[in-house]
């Protein structure tokens, strides 16, 4: 019989220094089986609790902010704001955000088809 266990969201930094914190044992609930290292959260460790539960919804949506903006209780335009927090947290720069009025653009002048500038301006 397996015994329940009360689980909490995962803290991704130290609360003190705000440092990554690592992971230093793994236990099945199920088995009792334990593993004890210096594991990595990898780019987990770079987004906080909130940041982790809104990938998740966003995941859940496969990606349609329109979608995720009312079960958060926001506005489309916040959730993309955070969506955009989350992404420059996990190294992406300006400079790998979509021009979107140039895109525009080269759909307007026939350079971008239609799916094309709508896949681009999704990345």
């Amino acid at each position: 019989m397996s015994k329940t266990v009360r689980l909490y969201p995962l803290p991704t930094k130290d609360p003190i220094s705000g440092e990554e914190l690592i992971v230093t044992r793994l236990e099945s609930p199920v088995s009792g089986i334990m593993i004890e290292g210096a594991f990595s959260l990898g780019w987990l460790a770079k987004l906080s609790t909130e940041q982790l539960a809104f990938v998740g919804l966003f995941l859940k949506h496969r990606g349609n902010l329109q979608k995720l903006a009312p079960e958060l209780g926001v506005s489309y335009n916040t959730a993309r704001n955070r969506l955009e927090e989350i992404a420059a947290a996990l190294g992406a720069s300006e400079e790998d955000k979509p021009d979107r009025l140039s895109i525009l653009q080269q759909l307007r002048d026939g350079k971008l088809s239609f799916d094309d500038a709508l896949d681009s301006l999704n990345k």
